[in-house]
């Protein structure tokens, strides 16, 4: 095949970008809004990465990976004016259901949540406005440092030290104005295991499953695995309108969110192409200097940003020889893999749980099919065993009842995030030999809460750790771009000496989910990268 190099150069781009899902475009309309030119390369055939919204069933259509809508940066929907580009996100009416048995039920919501745990303790109900308070001080304490590039340690001189000394100086003060509660907190909260921090607080299963599923969602681990309780915390410091802590859904699906920014970006001049596979990050002289397309195409930029995952860009796209050899070691052992099965499915009619039959409010909440910590922890160990667990944990969202526009009328469309799975299944077995035994599974197991749901599905999407993979480059199924856990956050994401943003490659920054903050639809990685790349630009390091 004959590459074509750069075929207009007039109109070579400053920069490009590899991969375009949410955090691409953040970066890019930052970058754009500067005055750089920016050129945009996605693998599938629409940008959004796991953020899309697609038919999967003849007049149905959902979000395809990514579901729900918390953690999105207010100032990025602000900088980026989504709204006027087209987001509208609803809060669900309800925040979360948990079915019990065929009788018991935890419901929880504005002024409501402490009557509910009530009925099961009326001492854990005492304490909640006590968990809430304490809990968010410490949340209010990471939405600070979201926004902002972690102190990098690297070798060097003193003098190029500064910036990063000053940086610890900040958030060494930060954490100072913090009393000694919540100091302890703070540590608790990034060493123990959501099970243990939750054990401490309450004496009823209900409570402490229903907050303890933010620590395994996304999360290859047992509630009870030391480091859980920072991914329940990562869940809690997102909003909705101005509302802390509450969950929404974006009208539209969760495309909605990245077509927004798509418009945004086209408006400030950014090019972007989809169905560009990059095969190759391209060097000369020991700086990142284009790309190869799979097509045989090679471009070139003064400037390279990856929004893919940090294995697969240093693993897959780069020379190993352009890589100093203690970093791809270090790459090499970055975890992977969230213990995640995805489905949407189409459905004739709305579901009706035993414990709470019929339509209401309930049914816009996130349905959590987890009833107990010890249920999670037996999911986790039946996976590392068997593959998958035979009781899994499963979060039901139902977003056609807040959203008309992704089902006929009348009928709706459900979200099933489902876990625990292993990302690689034990004794060699393929995900694509098992994925509709194990989607059967995952519909028979709601079927088990609410009878007649399997009856009603006229249509499913299956994506299993596998398909998430190569559909989303989600290593492992991994949601998040890596593990969670205290070695992969702040300033060790994705490598200690490289968590600004830069990698060890000249002229190439990463702007993914791989970076701080971590997971989720946040905008914050591409946020942050754009600051780094136009603060190099200013410097006349580009």
């Amino acid at each position: 095949m004959v590459a074509i190099v750069n075929p207009n150069p007039q109109d070579a781009a400053d920069v490009i970008l590899i991969g375009g899902g949410h955090n691409g475009l953040v970066c890019a309309a930052y970058l754009a809004e500067a005055g750089l030119k920016v050129t945009v390369l996605e693998r599938r055939d629409v940008v959004g990465g796991a953020a899309v919204t697609e038919e999967f069933h003849p007049g149905f259509k959902n979000s395809v990976a990514s579901y729900t809508v918390s953690l999105l940066n207010p100032k990025i929907i602000t900088d980026l004016d989504l709204e006027r580009h087209g987001l509208r996100v609803v809060e669900r009416r309800m925040g979360n259901f948990l079915p019990l048995d065929e009788k018991n039920y935890l419901l929880a919501g504005e002024g409501l949540t402490a009557g509910e745990v009530a009925k099961f303790s009326p001492s854990d109900a005492a304490k909640l406005d006590a968990f809430n308070a304490r809990l968010e001080t410490i949340a209010d304490t990471l939405r600070a440092l979201v926004l902002e590039t972690p102190p990098n340690l690297r070798s060097g001189s003193w003098l190029g030290a500064i910036p990063d000394m000053v940086k610890s100086l900040s958030l060494g003060g930060k954490l100072a104005n913090l009393d000694l509660t919540a100091k302890r907190d703070l540590l608790d909260l990034f060493s123990k295991s959501a099970g243990d921090w939750l054990d401490g607080w309450f004496e009823s299963e209900p409570i402490k499953a229903l907050l303890g599923f933010d620590g395994v969602v996304g999360n290859y681990a047992s509630p009870y695995t030391p480091g859980s309780a920072y991914v329940l915390l990562h869940h809690v410091f997102g909003e909705v309108n101005g509302k802390k802590g509450a969950w929404g859904h974006a009208i539209g699906g969760m495309g909605a969110i990245t077509q927004a920014m798509a418009r945004c970006c086209e408006e400030r001049g950014v090019t972007l192409r989809t169905q560009c596979d990059v095969a190759e990050v391209l060097t000369q002289k020991g700086r990142a200097s284009g790309v190869r397309l799979a097509s045989g195409e090679v471009l070139h930029a003064r400037t390279l940003v990856s929004n893919l995952n940090p294995k697969l860009l240093f693993e897959q796209l780069i020379e190993p020889g352009a890589l100093p050899e203690d970093f791809r070691d270090r790459i090499s052992r970055y975890r992977c893999g969230s213990g995640t099965f995805r489905m949407n499915v189409a459905l004739d009619r709305l579901p009706s749980f035993t414990c709470l039959p019929g339509d209401g409010d309930h049914l816009t909440a996130g349905i959590i099919i987890a009833p107990s910590l010890d249920y999670m922890e037996r999911a986790y160990s039946d996976a590392r065993r068997e593959g998958w667990s035979r009781n899994p944990i499963i979060e039901l969202l139902i977003p056609s009842t807040l959203d008309e526009t992704l089902a006929p009328p009348g009928q709706h469309v459900a979200s099933l995030f489902c876990q625990h799975v292993a990302p690689t299944l034990p004794g060699g077995g393929s995900w694509d030999d098992h994925r509709e035994e194990v989607a059967d599974l995952m519909i028979e197991t709601v079927d088990r809460w609410a009878p007649g749901f399997k009856a009603s599905v006229l249509g499913r999407q299956i994506l299993s750790p596998l398909d998430l993979e190569r559909e989303f480059g989600l290593i492992g199924g991994d949601i998040f771009h890596g593990a969670l856990s205290l070695d992969q956050l702040f300033s060790a994401r994705p490598v200690l000496g490289h968590a600004d943003h830069r990698s060890p490659l000249k002229g190439l920054y990463q702007c993914g989910s791989g970076t701080h903050p971590g997971g989720g639809v946040t905008g914050a990685p591409g946020h942050n990268a754009a600051r780094e790349i136009l603060k190099d630009a200013r410097a006349g390091k580009l």
